[in-house]
């Protein structure tokens, strides 16, 4: 899919969003990527996933893993184009952790799927459970990059790059003028 055809599924399914949002991150934007209505649509999210593989060069993945919620439904779908196991981390008081007896062997070339990176802090924290497993990151595929710095340095393939404007929570513009945030992120659950 070309940038235009990401850029327009986007918009079509009603994913882009204007307004003041907090973000999974804690960082604010006036602007939010729902992706949750990208994946609403299985064709779609297939299609998607098969777009991340073939950018991934033919390498050896025996393991896709996701940080729930947002990158579940995409990391599942990248696990079966690629015809590989998937498991996902969830939040454990506070941090990134594997639960339901999923685990990551020792030795595995590891792919970690994610729908959107703002600062890249879940994808950091799943790359440590990885890390921590003796296995090895293979590398990371998003549907959007929001275009700022990542807090890992793992090679990251984003199906679209949307130069999106976010602030430190302190320092945000539309909290000074009084804008009331939502906040349709994950981070809580």
């Amino acid at each position: 899919m070309t940038h235009d055809e990401m850029h327009e599924a986007l918009t079509d399914a009603g994913a882009i969003l204007d307004g003041h949002f907090v973000l999974t991150s804690g960082r604010h934007s006036d602007t939010y990527i729902q992706c949750a209505r990208v994946l609403e649509d299985p064709a779609l999210t297939t299609r998607l996933a098969k777009e991340a593989v073939s950018r991934l060069g033919g390498q050896r993945i025996d393991l896709v893993v996701a940080p729930a919620v947002g990158g579940i439904v995409f990391g599942f779908a990248v696990a079966q184009a690629l015809g590989v196991p998937f498991v996902f981390s969830e939040r454990v008081e506070g941090r990134m952790a594997l639960r339901r007896g999923f685990q990551i062997p020792a030795g595995a070339r590891v792919l970690i799927a994610e729908d959107v990176v703002t600062t890249g802090g879940s994808v950091a924290e799943v790359v440590d459970i990885v890390r921590d497993s003796e296995a090895e990151v293979a590398g990371v595929v998003s549907i959007i990059d929001r275009g700022g710095a990542k807090a890992f340095a793992e090679e990251m393939h984003a199906l679209l790059v949307l130069q999106t404007v976010s602030w430190p929570a302190e320092e945000c513009v539309l909290c000074a003028d009084g804008v009331p945030t939502s906040s349709p992120g994950s981070r809580r659950l």
